[in-house]
């Protein structure tokens, strides 16, 4: 039997059987896998293990069928039945054959579209990074349905150095930084269906009702510092940059203090990768800069320690962009959401979603203007629902093209 002939409930079975021995910490190919990861990211082991069980439990069949029927309706427009010949019907066909590039950052990024394509029926290549995690969980895929063992495939590629062949591809799925992306579409034919999730940041918004106490704001700050500490600051779901609106019962001054001590207590529960002499320096010059211009100017405020591990500053120069540098945050004062909208279109800064505390009109406005694909709760940044519209894109619309028929 060949996929297409498969009815979609037993594809998104498999998927979800070989998911859940992944959320296994003791299965051995997740075993394997994490020491891949970890040698190829620099992420330490319980980084690398929360996006892993963040990953794989998220896989589960009431997702998977509610973003399918979400999307296309119901799940039943993926298949072809004999019966209803009387009547006009739309059906979902597969695209074709789709292809899907990993990004050097995001661990497992290329695992949902390709299971999303998968539901759609469609063939589908990975070329993943060196670590081997796809091709790992393929093959516990095919291990619960064996006709993915031809349909979902892997390759190892470079993004940097390698140019792949696309033109047999119905659809090619892109992560990576936007030279790459422009160099990858500018090889592909016309007809090629084109989902590229390009570089983006995160932001967050603390309003002024959400720090009415020191408990309040020691719980808005765990769950910056996890955004802010997580994968190094890497990714577009990373926290950024962060504005704390004056007024509330702690100024931004006081939260930041806050902020800063989360940020040591998360590096505990999340150590960094091993010291990089490139990215220390670094942070350790933003951390000098920072320091001298609060000592200069007697404004701000700058936190880290000896070693740079991290840094988070107070009110920089309004005309600075983000830091964009490992566990790196600038904290801004402001008096509404109307100043974080203008600094983020100040520095053209594209965003992907924006952290809330204390949620107003104003605030899911400048939010959405900021062309945010979601709002989230602080400390979630990096756990996305499955269904959510990551870069704003469906999740398996793209992989399908239909059809009506009378049959």
């Amino acid at each position: 039997m060949k996929l297409i002939e498969r009815p979609v409930r037993s594809i998104v079975r498999a998927i979800v059987h070989a998911a859940g021995r992944w959320t296994d910490p003791d299965f051995p190919p997740r075993v394997r896998a994490l020491d891949a990861v970890c040698n190829r990211t620099g992420y330490s082991a319980p980084v690398v293990e929360y996006a892993f069980d963040r990953l794989f439990s998220s896989l589960t069949q009431p997702a998977i069928e509610a973003t399918i029927a979400g999307e296309l309706g119901s799940l039943d427009v993926l298949d072809d039945f004999a019966g209803e010949r009387d009547t006009l019907r739309t059906r979902a066909l597969p695209i074709g054959r789709v292809c899907v590039l990993s990004s050097r950052t995001t661990i497992g990024v290329g695992i949902v579209p390709a299971i999303f394509a998968l539901c759609a029926k469609c063939d589908v290549l990975v070329k993943d990074r060196q670590d081997a995690l796809v091709a790992a969980f393929f093959s516990t895929l095919a291990e619960e349905l064996d006709e993915m063992r031809e349909s979902a495939t892997v390759a190892e590629w470079d993004g940097e150095r390698d140019s792949p062949d696309l033109g047999e591809f119905a659809a090619v799925v892109a992560f990576g930084d936007d030279t790459t992306l422009e160099r990858i579409r500018a090889a592909l034919p016309a007809a090629t269906r084109w989902i590229a999730f390009g570089s983006k940041a995160s932001c967050g918004y603390v309003g002024r009702d959400a720090l009415a106490d020191a408990k309040d704001a020691r719980r808005v700050a765990a769950g910056a510092a996890r955004d802010l500490v997580l994968y190094d600051t890497e990714g577009c779901l990373s926290l950024h940059v962060l504005f704390v609106e004056r007024g509330g019962a702690l100024t931004p001054a006081d939260f930041t203090t806050v902020l800063a001590r989360a940020t040591q207590q998360a590096a505990v529960q999340f150590p960094a990768s091993p010291p990089d002499t490139d990215r220390a320096a670094a942070v350790a010059g933003a951390r000098d800069v920072a320091a001298f211009r609060v000592a200069a100017t007697h404004g701000g405020a700058a936190y880290s320690d000896a070693a740079a591990s991290y840094l988070a500053v107070l009110d920089p120069p309004g005309g600075d962009p983000p830091f964009f540098l490992p566990r790196a945050l600038a904290v801004y004062g402001v008096e509404s959401p109307s100043d974080a909208a203008e600094y983020i279109a100040r520095h053209r800064i594209p965003i992907e979603a924006v952290a809330v505390a204390g949620m107003r009109p104003d605030i899911a406005d400048m939010a959405l203007r900021a062309g945010a694909a979601r709002i989230a709760q602080f400390g979630t940044l990096q756990s996305p629902p499955l269904s959510g519209r990551h870069g704003g894109r469906p999740r398996i619309a793209d992989f399908v093209r239909w059809i009506t028929d009378e049959t």
